[in-house]
């Protein structure tokens, strides 16, 4: 059973930064791609930051290209959201998920979730 276990929120002012982790346990192969999502209270899970395992890949949300980086470590099966020059309106909770084979990776239809790690920006 995959297993993937987010770490690294926490509360920030604004310009400040974070790193994310994911730690992805209980895989028998390498998923086709892994993302970022985040949900802020009152409204819908968005998109953030995707990273394709097969070729390195990158790419990301409007509001956030320029200031997040999406990386990955596959000795340690753990992916990772660095967030530079954090803003107010990122605050949400930031969940990980991926997708195991050939598909969008930008779309809630992931086929594992973490239960999230909770960002707060304040101004």
């Amino acid at each position: 059973q995959v297993q993937l276990v987010e770490s690294g929120g926490g509360s920030v002012q604004a310009g400040g930064s974070l790193r994310l982790s994911c730690a992805a346990s209980g895989y028998t192969y390498s998923p086709y791609c892994m993302a970022w999502f985040r949900q802020a209270p009152g409204k819908e899970r968005q998109w953030v930051a995707t990273i394709y395992t097969g070729g390195r890949t990158t790419s990301y949300a409007d509001s956030v290209k320029g200031r997040f980086t999406i990386s990955q470590d596959n000795a340690k099966n753990a992916l990772y959201l660095q967030m530079n020059s954090l803003k107010p309106e990122d605050t949400a909770t930031y969940y990980c998920a991926s997708r195991a084979t050939f598909g969008p990776c930008y779309t809630r239809a992931m086929d594992y979730w973490g239960k999230g790690t909770l960002v707060t920006i304040s101004s």
